[in-house]
């Protein structure tokens, strides 16, 4: 149950909720609890009078005292030796089953609402992205600011202390066009963010990872993609999205930053990219970085569906194929952030069951978190497993869902588009016995 409180009442240790659009404010999430006088500060300047709270979930040096109000009106929360007891005393009122069967009924709620959380942003994020794509060619000016925002807006999402999770969700946002911008601008920051980028250069590679596209407004929808069957006249009409991409970049006044991604997004580190073939140092990180991401995101999301590959498929690929064409230590770190079997892989674990990764851990990527088929418990009520804490069961091998059995396939149900977002990596852990790790 959640109160009122007046903005200029805000303690450090009260829990509060932001009913704000996630892109109105640059806390990780909407919901937490007030750290520091600086989150107080950041509050009281979003132009709010009052946000809710929640006093159970706040940790109030205040309220220690029982019976004891505080200044924001609430009703203290118990003592803590009060409160130790009514622990003790629940704990003996129930049994060993009984306890672990509230501990999962709770972790399962905690899992359910940072997946929702997580598609909701992603989709408020796409919309965003939209409106702006949108905006361009009647707005160029407007658009880059809608663009800016919501690169800010992403950035200082990223920007926290500590881990941070790439997640597969259950739907792309609409359109391919958005899925595949949003794709590319989410994990290039994220992988902007692990080599070190600069805050204000990683909001700028953002930027440009969202608008690398953006010359194609100006070419046929069926030249969009290159294909096989191009004569060299379609082909060099496909080419042409960067020299338009340029042109439409300096008219919404992108930074230099932004526009060497829209410049250099083709270029490969051997030369055989376009327009210039450029190579090695004469392309730029941030440019290395979007080259490598779009190839990967063309290779999971190809616009025929038929000739995606899995995200481990294209990874191996791009590792065994491709290696000459990507910045060696940009590919590196894209692997060792996206682990060896990215979100949205499905999996063999040791034991021979299967499932589907559903997180990795930027830090941690060889021991993703995974939903694992179980015929005797219901997909929507499945606990993911943390390899992480599981020392003796791992990952055997990453196979192709056609491979898997009929009713595997339908509980796993592995999206034939991968679609990626982000969030911090403090998310429920699960144990095998569906305790909390």
């Amino acid at each position: 149950m959640s109160d009122r409180v007046d903005v200029n009442s805000l303690k450090v240790g009260m829990y509060v909720h932001l009913d704000l659009s996630w892109m109105s404010h640059p806390f990780p999430r909407s919901s937490f609890r007030v750290e520091s006088e600086e989150q107080i500060a950041t509050i009281r300047g979003l132009g709010l009078d009052s946000v809710r709270w929640d006093p159970a979930r706040s940790a109030l040096r205040e309220l220690a005292t029982a019976g004891e109000a505080d200044d924001t009106g609430a009703a203290a929360r118990p003592a803590p030796t009060e409160a130790r007891a009514k622990v003790k005393t629940d704990t003996q009122a129930s049994t060993p089953a009984e306890r672990a069967a509230k501990a999962r009924r709770e972790l399962l709620a905690q899992q359910r609402a940072a997946a929702q959380l997580c598609e909701t942003q992603y989709q408020e994020a796409g919309l965003a992205w939209r409106r702006a794509f949108d905006r361009v060619d009647r707005d160029p000016q407007g658009a880059r600011r809608d663009t800016e925002s919501l690169s800010q807006a992403l950035r200082d999402k990223m920007l926290v202390e500590g881990e941070m999770c790439i997640r597969v969700l259950n739907a792309a946002s609409g359109d391919r066009a958005t899925a595949h911008a949003m794709n590319v601008a989410v994990i290039s920051m994220l992988m902007g963010r692990m080599l070190g980028v600069m805050d204000a250069d990683l909001a700028e590679l953002g930027v440009g990872a969202m608008m690398h596209d953006v010359g194609k407004l100006a070419v046929p929808e069926r030249l969009r993609h290159p294909d096989e069957q191009f004569s060299a006249a379609d082909q060099q009409v496909y080419m042409d999205h960067v020299s338009q991409g340029i042109l439409q970049a300096r008219r919404m006044g992108l930074s230099e930053q932004a526009l060497s991604v829209i410049e250099q997004h083709h270029e490969m580190a051997d030369g055989t990219g376009f327009p210039r073939q450029l190579t090695g140092d004469a392309i730029e990180l941030a440019p290395r970085i979007v080259a490598l991401v779009n190839r990967f995101d063309n290779l999971c999301n190809p616009p025929v569906l038929a000739r995606a590959l899995t995200p481990h498929d294209a990874l191996s690929q791009l590792f065994a194929n491709a290696r000459n064409k990507f910045d060696v230590t940009v590919l590196n770190a894209f692997i060792r952030m996206m682990g060896v079997y990215p979100a949205g892989s499905v999996v063999q674990l040791t034991d021979d069951r299967y499932a589907l990764v559903v997180s990795v851990n930027s830090i941690r990527p060889l021991k993703p978190r995974v939903l694992v088929f179980d015929p005797s418990v219901p997909r929507d009520e499945a606990l993911h497993l943390d390899l992480d804490k599981l020392p003796d069961l791992g990952i055997r091998r990453s196979i192709r869902a056609a491979q898997l059995p009929s009713a595997a396939l339908a509980y796993l149900a592995p999206r034939p588009r991968v679609a990626y977002f982000f969030e911090p990596g403090a998310t429920p852990r699960v144990g095998e016995d569906g305790e909390g790790l």
